[in-house]
């Protein structure tokens, strides 16, 4: 039996939180945030992975 492997896009971009649910970032809050408005700049926290699609990945990262 060959190895589980995680998928490697996935486990940069998810974290599992202390009290194991799964968060990650916003898309598009890295750069040029000078022009963006302070609405879009405040949006830029984590968030927490929707639980209807927690079970596609946990099956991307077996291990985490």
């Amino acid at each position: 039996m060959p190895k589980m492997k995680s998928h490697s896009g996935a486990k940069k971009r998810i974290r599992k939180t202390g009290s194991g649910k799964l968060a990650m970032k916003r898309h598009s809050r890295n750069h040029l945030l000078m022009q963006k408005s302070k609405r879009q700049k405040r949006l830029n926290r984590t968030m927490m992975v929707h639980p209807t699609n927690v079970a596609n990945i946990r099956a991307l990262l077996p291990h985490l």
